[in-house]
């Protein structure tokens, strides 16, 4: 379907054009005075000095073509040459129908649809996660279902941190710890153990320790970095435990997205870029991208119209070892390879937004990924407390992810409690989407590329712009719509035109949907998508407190009213799904 306001603009074009004057004036936004009308037109005064006339002529002049246009209730010229713009409420009605009987609520799917990998989550293997990590898989996870809603073939991989100089630090520890392992015993031939050596708690405690012994031993870093080069080589014993890492790790890291319900397609990471280094190396050098400064290997891409300097990407550092230009180099020699992707956007902390500057030239540069293959940098804010600092724990800690989330959970739990609207046993369950709601919300209703305040009493209250207030519009139409079909009720009804100014306003808002949806995908913008669900619950909220809808008289009126509800709750549905979470039945 197209949108309504590209078939309004259809329609003044063809004003436009019958008035004599350039249809690429008619161009139509939304009023941004709502109070004197709906939608606007102004391009009559754009139109002026072409055709030397003052814009009120002109403007008087298409809006005298309008006269019998079925479109608009009203369509006024307005000194000095504003157009203004009235729908009808017939159109309107006509529209929401088309919507209702719409798999896709209206929406059109991209006609030469895309391959686009998601790389986004990033979190390190045998460490908790933590609030860190909260923005990349809140805000790359609803990415991924807006590009996927649009109809493309789009691919999640979380790109673990699993090959570095960690790994050398827990072996290494485990050592000290168990010499007797048989990991550590050159001369083992069999088997090597199916059960870890250590389970998720002892290795979260594991890393930490090492890592700050080895800021105060220089031999015990030594040796972390000689097991990390033994592992990277191949080394057997070391292999097996990185083996045991990984799937204690993983288990647990699944486990807490799925909390967050964060869905990864992939769970790929470093480590399996690590075949594609040495032939990517040596592709380097051959074709002569690759040179030697002051011992380490290099690819220049800095560019005649840098305005700051751009240091060159480093391919492999002076004593041999790769770095992360390096893997996430080969990680698209190997997305390329498997996948064959049109687009590769990763969502990441914006500070490292130069490290991706020099990864995607030197990609271009050196043909590891086709010239029209779109590489994009989704860089994001920080997180911060109230204090404007990062987000702490009370004790000044870095918060674990599992302690926010249950942190957030608890609170909605005492809330929901207060209210006494649902029995005890169901108040646990509805605090998690309730919480889930909170978090994804608080966070993808800022800009994804500005810092924000992270702050638990805004988020979590019933009332302004909050995921609990969106959820609580949400469950207020499931429940009109239950006692209507509890009480013998059918819907078979269809969208009436609107007879008053708070239904009309909650249809134009319901209206906006595919067209909003477009401006999101295209802008890449989330929070672009919260502010819309923002205006339509408020529409609908007043419509409700003004509205008598179960107790209308007029059956036909009534069911008027409750497929305009059906529809709203669909919508509102559609969006918090592609941000991420759900509404529950009761709050």
């Amino acid at each position: 379907m197209k949108t309504l306001l590209e078939m309004i603009t259809i329609e003044m074009k063809e004003a436009f054009k019958a008035a004599g004057y350039d249809e690429e004036l008619a161009r139509v936004t939304l009023s941004n005075r709502p109070d004197l009308c709906e939608y606007q037109c102004n391009g009559a005064m754009a139109g002026a000095k072409k055709y030397k006339k003052a814009p009120i002529m002109i403007a008087n002049a298409v809006v005298e073509e309008l006269a019998d246009s079925k479109y608009f209730a009203s369509a006024e010229a307005v000194n000095p040459g504003f157009i203004n713009l009235k729908l009808a409420p017939e159109v309107v009605a006509e529209y929401l129908n088309e919507m209702a009987a719409d798999e896709n609520l209206g929406v059109e799917k991209e006609k030469n649809p895309k391959k686009v990998i998601i790389d986004y989550g990033g979190p390190n293997v045998a460490k908790p996660l933590h609030v860190g990590h909260l923005r990349s898989a809140i805000i790359g996870e609803s990415i991924k279902r807006i590009i996927r809603f649009k109809g493309n073939d789009v691919t999640g991989d979380i790109h673990l941190g699993d090959w570095g100089y960690q790994m050398g630090l827990i072996i290494t520890e485990l050592k000290k710890r168990k010499p007797e392992l048989p990991y550590f015993d050159e001369s083992f031939e069999g088997e090597y153990p199916e059960e870890a050596p250590f389970t998720i708690s002892e290795l979260e405690e594991i890393y930490p320790t090492a890592s700050a012994y080895a800021k105060e031993h220089d031999d015990y870093r030594e040796e972390a970095l000689h097991a990390t080069y033994l592992l990277q080589n191949g080394y057997k014993g070391y292999r097996a435990i990185w083996k045991h890492i990984m799937n204690v790790s993983v288990t647990d890291l699944k486990k807490n997205y799925e909390r967050l319900s964060v869905d990864f397609d992939l769970w790929k990471g470093e480590a399996d870029a690590q075949a594609y280094i040495p032939d990517m190396v040596e592709m380097l050098k051959e074709k002569g991208f690759a040179h030697y400064d002051e011992g380490a290997l290099v690819v220049d891409v800095a560019e005649e119209t840098d305005k700051k300097e751009i240091p060159p990407c480093m391919i492999l550092k002076s004593d041999g070892a790769a770095l992360y230009d390096t893997t996430d180099l080969a990680t698209l020699v190997e997305r390329e390879k498997l996948y064959d992707p049109d687009q590769v956007i990763y969502v990441v902390d914006k500070r490292q937004e130069l490290h991706f500057v020099q990864v995607f030239r030197c990609a271009k540069k050196t043909g590891i990924v086709k010239p029209e293959t779109e590489l994009t940098f989704l860089g994001f804010g920080t997180m911060n407390g109230k204090d404007g600092k990062p987000f702490k724990t009370r004790e000044g800690g870095v918060m674990r992810l599992e302690n926010l989330i249950r942190e957030i959970d608890d609170e909605m739990y005492k809330k929901i409690m207060d209210n006494r609207t649902v029995e005890e046993e169901d108040a646990r369950r509805t605090a998690e989407e309730v919480g889930l709601a909170a978090i994804k919300y608080g966070d993808l209703s800022n800009q994804a590329s500005k810092d924000y305040i992270f702050d638990v009493d805004r988020f979590t209250s019933f009332e302004g712009n909050t995921g609990p207030y969106i959820l609580y519009t949400i469950v207020r139409i499931k429940s009109i719509l239950k006692k209507y079909a509890e009480n013998g009720g059918v819907f078979d009804g269809t969208i009436r035109p609107a007879e008053n100014d708070a239904e009309k306003s909650l249809m134009l808002q319901v209206v906006k949907f595919n067209e909003v949806i477009d401006n999101v995908y295209k802008e890449t913008a989330p929070h672009k998508l919260c502010a819309y669900i923002y205006d339509l619950a408020n529409d609908f909220n007043k419509f409700y407190h003004e509205t008598k809808i179960l107790a209308e008289e007029d059956e036909e009126k009534k069911k008027g009213y409750l497929a305009l509800l059906t529809l709203a709750k669909k919508v509102l549905e559609t969006c918090i799904d592609l941000l991420g979470f759900t509404a529950p039945e009761r709050m």
